[in-house]
């Protein structure tokens, strides 16, 4: 065995066999337990960065361990290749988004094999293949065909640089997320998918989730948003358009007595009946469209509104109060009506005080806190003040009192609501699946039918960064249906589609015969462990358990949740930041790898901090990984040079063998803790380094002191060989082993190894340790207090003093009492 570690040649060779073996092609087999690990796929931008580094070796160490332990392993890969950054690029760049995206994916690729990912390559996707979004465009039409698609008008954020509709989470300061442009709102067409018929089940599913962190099932809770309210009816004083009331939706009917006007969303139809006849009142909701629909926005934003002139009739006591419109409700939250309590909501309490509005106080503190309206609303719940014959109630005896008000006078009922809103699914963008609808001559639209799916985007196109190439091109859109002209939607879908269940598609990506094949999908899902930045928690994976409903609904999948464990990865920062191009602090993977080895890589980034929590690069850190490989090579070659080790001989061994096989044996429960059940690797490769420590002071001496050591180092070669596959791949040949250490089972501890024959004992002089001894573990007492006292450095703070008590504290310590 060379004693030189040579990484390049080392990884071409072990990458080399597992190909040639077909190492990592997963097949179904019902006789064995299977284990699915996944990674979220990357979108192809052009170059893997070290987040991508370090959350896809996350997987693969997991997934090389669950092997280990003799399961059935899948884990895959594949590219979430739709999207805008392709089209940005191509307009850059001059070319085509299909071209950039392949080359980029053939890059991408590549890196991922060099660094020795256990990837069934076979199972390999890209969602911009006709192939994958075919059955998306199928399952669309299926999900219209049971009435949870429709289209319809609606309020969005909209860049106009970009052209496309952003979600809320896109819009940042009121700006675009990728351009930094102001964002406005605006009304279009838009095909949107039922999510909210399923916010029961997507809220309640989350007890399901024990695997899940706990932070991730509440940002999902959070954003579902499950509330009890009251739903409650104002009546117009005068009718409009024949619209003679409206209602509001609140969780807080304890502040009705409170409210002093209404507002009503800009694109209410009252309010766009009133504005027919009032100019003012139009150019007002016209300019209400430059901004932006985002929550987060509209609590910060200035508030502006404009009195319609109507009034409205409180639901209890009769009292007219003003109808206002107002920039800061939605259409789209609620019924597009609140009503405004001053008092009590910091929005309505900002309006009020800039249009000088009434604000009355009705709740005060429970517990008789001075509350001071003039300097802000009081928006705690308390007890009711100013309320007639609800004073003195609290929160809860005035839901129950005011509903029932309510309820007897026919003006309102208690309703559970979601803040959750429909999926809104249509992108205005080129490069995406087309939405699979017809526009018939006469009006409405028609599903494409199954037998002219996949409904194919035009690859070779021109990017002229204004208008998508779909929408440019007449021809594209005509077609035709029984011999009927009709026309195809020109809206492409929303990534997020391709991205809710490449996860399931990956279980029988090669089936023609439907999006699924039950029976392969069912082996495999749910996915065992999933892994992604928390940055997804909410959008990527409420969509995808949502989607997997709508498949279970659909007969595709037998399974209510498509991901039992969820790890989500901290950050990798440099200089306690972000790595980002912007910021000019990235490191390269690729000249890493060149430079080190990808097993160099590897180590060091799961070394360098759990998993969960943020890792902060260090140059003299991946060196540290680097000659800690390179040891581990050298102390193997050291050891294949003296004699081969003979059987090993548990009996007969010394003292110094005895603990350095119980070292090895506490190494393994140690790291299979690790691995297992805390998913905390960086602690498991610092206890293998430990074992290599006790190795390198080990003096092999004899022949069993070869058969020790060899077991420490099969050990320690099996214990990495899921974190530095390559090199474990090599040294488990050079020590001798037939079969490959991918192969290999995970190491088993010998509850004998631990047990120990000698213990360390303190030994303390009026309270204060002045020494230490090795005693065998059934020692008389008599005899360790005798050896205590033998110790030269005890005897030094005895000197002349007289030993008034030992006292013995059995396996710990000795404490000798002297004045």
């Amino acid at each position: 065995m060379d004693h030189q570690y040579a990484p390049r040649d080392i990884e071409t060779a072990a990458q080399e066999f597992w190909h040639e073996q077909g190492s990592f092609t997963a097949v179904e087999d019902p006789s064995r337990e299977k284990y699915y690990c996944l990674a979220m796929f990357p979108y192809p931008s052009g170059k893997l960065h070290m987040g991508h580094v370090r959350n896809y070796s996350i997987a693969d160490v997991i997934s090389r361990y669950q092997r280990m332990l003799g399961k059935n392993v899948l884990q895959p890969m594949g590219w979430d290749a739709f999207g805008l950054p392709a089209e940005n690029a191509a307009v850059k760049n001059k070319t085509a988004p299909a071209k950039w995206t392949v080359e980029n994916i053939a890059y991408m690729r590549n890196q991922l094999k060099q660094l020795g990912f256990a990837y069934d390559w076979n199972r390999e996707l890209a969602t911009c293949k006709p192939d994958y979004y075919r059955w998306e465009q199928w399952f669309f039409t299926r999900l219209y065909e049971k009435g949870m698609v429709y289209k319809k008008t609606s309020a969005v954020n909209w860049c106009p640089v970009d052209e496309t509709v952003l979600a809320n989470e896109q819009v940042i300061d009121g700006c675009c997320w990728r351009c930094d442009t102001q964002v406005q709102r605006k009304e279009i067409p838009q095909w949107f998918i039922k999510i909210t018929s399923y916010a029961e089940q997507l809220i309640d599913d989350l007890d399901q989730l024990d695997g899940w962190p706990e932070q991730v099932k509440t940002m999902q809770r959070n954003w579902i948003g499950r509330s009890q309210g009251v739903q409650m009816r104002f009546d117009l004083e005068v009718p409009v358009a024949g619209a003679d009331s409206f209602e509001v939706y609140t969780t807080r009917p304890d502040t009705l007595m409170g409210v002093t006007y209404v507002s009503l969303a800009a694109e209410h139809p009252i309010a766009i009946e009133v504005a027919k006849t009032n100019s003012e009142l139009a150019a007002f909701i016209d300019s209400c469209r430059n901004s932006s629909v985002a929550e987060a926005d509209m609590a910060t934003m200035e508030k502006r509104g404009m009195a319609t002139g109507l009034q409205a009739r409180h639901p209890l006591t009769g009292e007219l109060v003003p109808v206002w419109i107002a920039n800061y409700v939605l259409m789209d939250y609620g019924s597009g009506a609140v009503m405004a309590v001053p008092a009590h909501d910091q929005r309505d309490y900002e309006f009020a005080k800039k249009y000088g509005l009434g604000i009355k106080q009705v709740v005060a503190s429970a517990n008789d806190e001075a509350i001071d309206i003039d300097v802000a609303a009081f928006t705690e719940k308390g007890v009711l003040v100013n309320s007639g014959d609800f004073d003195g109630l609290d929160f809860t005896a005035a839901f129950t009192a005011i509903s029932d008000a309510l309820i007897a006078q026919d003006k309102g009922r208690v309703t559970t609501n979601y803040r959750l809103r429909d999926w809104g699914v249509s992108r205005q963008r080129y490069w995406g699946a087309p939405i699979p609808m017809f526009n018939l001559p006469e009006g409405g639209e028609i599903p494409v039918p199954a037998h002219k799916l996949p409904m194919l985007l035009p690859e070779d196109v021109e990017m002229d960064g204004v208008q998508s190439p779909i929408k440019a091109d007449t021809e594209w859109r005509k077609d035709k249906l029984d011999g009927k002209p009709v026309e195809r939607e020109t809206d492409t879908f929303d990534t997020f589609m391709e991205s809710s269940w490449y996860y399931a598609r990956f279980t029988c990506p090669d089936f023609e015969d439907g999006m699924l094949d039950p029976d392969r999908a069912n082996y495999w899902l749910p996915v065992d462990q999933y892994v992604g930045g928390i940055e997804h928690a909410i959008l990527h994976l409420l969509y995808a358990r949502f989607f997997h409903k709508l498949m279970r609904d659909e007969g595709l999948v037998n399974s209510d949740e498509p991901f039992k464990q969820l790890l989500c990865q901290g950050m990798v920062l440099k200089d306690g930041t972000k790595m980002s191009k912007s910021k000019g602090n990235t490191v390269d993977p690729q000249a890493l790898i060149e430079q080190y080895g990808a097993d160099t890589v590897r180590l060091f980034i799961m070394f360098a901090a759990p998993p969960e929590q943020s890792l902060e690069w260090s140059d003299s850190a991946v060196e540290g990984a680097h000659r800690f490989l390179k040891r581990l090579w050298n102390l193997a070659a050291r050891h294949l040079e003296a004699a081969s080790p003979p059987a090993l001989d548990t009996a007969s061994l010394s003292g110094p063998q005895q603990d350095l096989r119980r070292k090895t044996h506490e190494t393994i429960a140690k790291v299979s803790d690790d691995f297992g059940r805390r998913l905390t690797f960086n602690t498991a490769i610092a206890a293998v380094m430990e074992l290599i420590n006790d190795v390198s002071r080990f003096q092999a001496q004899g022949p069993q002191c070869l058969a020790v050591e060899r077991e420490a180092l099969e050990a320690a070669v099996r214990l990495l060989a899921p974190i530095v596959p390559h090199i474990s791949h090599q040294l488990w040949i050079e020590l001798g082993h037939s079969d490959a250490v991918i192969d290999a089972p995970w190491p088993q501890v010998d509850d004998a190894a631990l047990v120990r024959n000698t213990i360390e004992m303190a030994i303390q002089v009026n309270g204060k340790l002045r020494a230490t001894i090795e005693v065998a573990i059934d020692a008389d007492g008599e005899a360790i207090k005798k050896l205590a006292r033998e110790q030269e450095n005890v005897k030094r703070f005895i000197g002349d003093l007289t030993i008034r008590k030992e006292i013995l504290v059995p396996k710990k310590l000795v404490n000798i009492v002297a004045n």
